[in-house]
């Protein structure tokens, strides 16, 4: 490195990765100076407790952005995307963005040439992070990505050096919470056949016998109420996540694909997340039409494909939205959430754009709506289905005509043969000529 690489940020939480990183930057880098910067996102107090401390013991300069209301307004937007990625809410993926904007703020305003990150080149983060850093002019550096360091290494280095690394399992697996999820991966849990205990969730009890409902209301596709109650998006979220994580709601255990192909076993939990997106659904299901539905399907599927690539400011996404946006006008109303069995089951709807009518859909009333008598469904009952019967009788027909043409073909061929036979025997001199052997 030249000595015109004077100061670089580091994206810093305190753990063994982020711990080692600093004298490497100096020592196989070249920085004079290394600034942390630790981003809010809803993470546990002791986070930053722990941060903070490990930064004093490193010397390190640390800076505190507070992006929990920018975080959970983008989580609020991924909920009208019904926004999942192989079964689980995403909070890591769309954390990421929102982190790695606030680090470049930072290291922009002070003056940095570099900004650097702690993650493995085997992971989605890396490719999160850089993907906003790299729209910017300052040296990214991925210290344990480019030095090919394991866990084991880091841990034997900051031994010899006598760095603030916390010990316990934070040392074994890695954890990452924020206000949408927690993450737990590493030692055992990376083995599919490991069946984890209790010990590994902080957020969600061990399902019970006992069931609660909620109200959540919702207005354009965002969560606004819990009984009634208004809540901004983080006040919300940190509620739900208590109310709900007590009867066991949002546990997930994923054979996860990452974006480098590779296939790793993770362990998430997400309360919050699994009410909120539940109930929006729930509430679609009773204002948009079939075939707004069966698009926004598809719509939401990139949505998240995007969100889990970290790339929520892609051009794409800007125009899902606009479609989104769209059918979120008329997803306004309450949804009846019971968290029973670690589950968060849907029993009740209501909204003022209901595409529904008791009276038209009840098997009390004899006619349907406007003039539309039971009876007429007669005539959609005769045509439906009607191309499908057509081909299967056309098919079955061909079939017929194909199998009698082989049988007659055969039987042709047949005759053939056996008249050649004779006039092979006859010019042969054999039994039919009147010869003796």
């Amino acid at each position: 490195m030249t000595a015109a690489h004077q100061k670089v940020a580091l994206a810093f939480s305190g753990g063994l990765d982020t711990t080692v990183c600093v004298p490497l930057l100096k020592e196989e880098y070249g920085y004079d100076e290394v600034i942390g910067v630790t981003v809010d996102v809803g993470q546990p107090e002791p986070e930053f407790t722990e941060a903070e401390e490990t930064a004093e013991a490193l010397g390190l300069d640390i800076h505190v952005v507070d992006a929990k209301d920018e975080f959970a307004a983008l989580c609020f937007d991924g909920v009208r995307a019904n926004a999942t990625y192989q079964g689980y809410p995403l909070g890591t993926a769309m954390a990421r963005p929102v982190i790695a904007s606030a680090i470049l703020e930072v290291a922009e305003e002070e003056g940095c040439t570099g900004i650097a990150h702690g993650c493995t080149g085997k992971g989605n983060d890396q490719l999160r992070f850089e993907a906003v850093w790299r729209d910017s002019d300052l040296e990214v550096i991925a210290p344990i990505r480019e030095l090919g360091l394991t866990r084991k290494w880091e841990k034997e280095y900051a031994a010899e050096r006598d760095l603030p690394v916390e010990g316990g399992n934070e040392g074994d697996w890695s954890i990452d919470t924020n206000l949408w999820s927690r993450s737990v991966e590493g030692k055992e849990l990376e083995e599919p056949s490991y069946v984890p205990g209790e010990e590994i969730y902080a957020w969600t009890q061990k399902p019970t016998g006992e069931t609660l409902e909620l109200e959540i209301g919702f207005e354009n596709g965002y969560a606004v109420s819990v009984d009634g109650e208004a809540m901004d998006p983080v006040e919300m979220t940190e509620t739900l996540n208590e109310t709900a994580g007590a009867y066991g709601v949002g546990r997930t255990d994923v054979m996860e694909d990452r974006m480098l192909g590779l296939k790793v076993r993770e362990n998430y939990e997400h309360p919050a997340a699994t009410v909120l997106l539940n109930a929006h659904q729930g509430l679609e299901s009773l204002v948009l039409t079939k075939e707004e539905r069966m698009f926004k399907n598809y719509v939401d599927q990139e949505w998240a494909e995007k969100a889990y690539g970290g790339l929520v400011n892609a051009p794409l996404v800007r125009a899902l939205e606009g479609f989104i946006d769209e059918t979120q006008t008329k997803v306004t109303g309450t949804v009846t959430i019971r968290l029973e069995g670690g589950q968060a089951r849907v029993v009740g709807r209501e909204s003022p754009y209901a595409v529904y009518s008791a009276e038209a859909a009840s098997f009390n009333t004899e006619d349907v709506m406007d003039g539309i008598e039971q009876n007429d469904a007669t005539g959609v009952a005769k045509y439906h289905g009607f191309q499908e019967r057509l081909a299967n009788k056309v098919f079955s027909a061909a079939q017929a005509k194909a199998n009698a043409e082989a049988v007659t073909d055969g039987g042709e061929q047949s005759e053939g043969l056996r008249a050649s036979s004779d006039e092979h025997s006859e010019s042969d001199g054999g039994p039919a000529s009147g010869t003796e052997e």
